[in-house]
Order: structure tokens, then sequence, then C-alpha cells
């Protein structure tokens, strides 16, 4: 199973509710409250009605930002961000994603009323999953549907140790997570545990920290 099926099998069948982000006509930031009704492992799948200001924007701007987040508390969430382009597929998959997704038909009863929808895949893009509810944090990223030379290929973020580490320590002193290993010189920072919160390359008298 790759990373991203992983991901987004979680994403569809446990948490599914997601808030999207799209951009209107100004250039201005709207959220909605969309359901991810399947994955095949390298995509996703929605639903929106076509009348709505919604299915506007997607073919004015046909790219996402969408986040969903899962957990009792703030401690035992887990959350999945994805970015990516996406396209219209039209009415053909509705009867597919409404057997997998039958509360769909209490919102949409009748043949009639489901002809409003249409479906969208998110086709390419890159995501980044958060588990707060493990010790030490854990994060990962991954890229989907993407062929390396795409503007949706994942941007590798967080902080990385260089050549002027003396050894010191202070990063260590400060990181909330315990993810600088000391084995060597310069350290090294575990991307999956880490925060990105920024305290190791503010400590650091040599700057010796880089964020990427």
């Amino acid at each position: 199973m790759s990373e991203s099926e992983k991901y987004f099998r979680y994403l569809v069948d446990e948490i599914h509710t997601t808030i999207m982000a799209t951009i209107d006509e100004t250039g201005l930031p709207v959220t909605a409250a969309i359901d991810m009704m399947d994955t095949d492992g390298e995509s996703l799948y929605f639903l929106t009605a076509k009348g709505k200001s919604l299915y506007d924007r997607l073919l004015s701007k046909p790219f996402v930002s969408l986040t969903a987040l899962k957990g009792e508390d703030t401690m035992s969430s887990k959350a999945l961000t994805v970015r990516g382009s996406v396209r219209e597929l039209g009415h053909e998959l509705i009867p597919e994603l409404f057997e997998k997704n039958p509360y769909m038909k209490n919102i949409y009863p009748t043949e009639e009323s489901m002809r409003a929808l249409t479906a969208f895949q998110i086709y390419k893009g890159s995501g980044e999953w958060f588990d707060l509810s493990k010790r030490p944090i854990e994060r990962a990223s991954f890229d989907f549907g993407t062929d390396g030379d795409d503007e949706t290929e994942l941007r590798k973020e967080g902080y990385v140790i260089n050549d002027k580490c003396i050894g010191c320590g202070s990063c260590v002193a400060v990181c909330p997570q315990n993810c600088i290993s000391t084995d060597s010189i310069p350290f090294d920072i575990h991307a999956s545990h880490c925060l990105y919160c920024g305290n190791c390359m503010n400590a650091c008298p040599a700057g010796a920290v880089d964020r990427r």
C-alpha cells in the first residue's frame, strides 16, 4: 500500500468530512465542508451541486486545499492536509458513489434530484499527515499523481542542521519533541517527529540551523 493510499483510505473511511478551501473571483479564500466520497489510492473523489458557488470556483480555479481532523481533543487528534489540482468527472460516477455513501440518498432521494450533482477528482498534489496522539508526535509528507515536475509537488518544510554546527547542544535543550540526534556533528533533526516550531534555529549560537 502506498503512502497516499494509506492516508486517503483513513481520510475517506475514518474522517470523511473535510474543510476545503477554494479561491473566489476576487482572489480571496472561501471554505466549505466537503465529504470525501471515495479514493482509488492515488486520488480523492467528492461531489457538489452545479448550482452552488463552489462549483463555479472549482471550474474557474481548479485547485483546492483541505484539512480533515479526528480526535476527542487536541492531544488525541490526527490530521490530514491535502492540496492539489481538481477536475470535473461529471455524472457517471454518482451512482457508484451513492452506493458507497448511502446517506447521500437522504439528501438527494430521487434520480431527478441527483442530476444536480457532479463528481470531482483531486488527481495530483501533495499531502501531510500529523498525529498528535503519539509520543513523540508523528508527521509524514507525500506526493500523489505527480510526475516530479509539477507545481503541486511536495514542498519540503521544517529545519535542517548544517556544517556550522559546533555540537553545543543549545538546540537540543529547547526542542519540545526531543527529535534532535546528537550521535554525530552536525546534529540531525528527525523531521518525522518535528513540530516545525523553530526553537532550534532561534537558539543556535552558530547559525547552524536552516529553514527549508
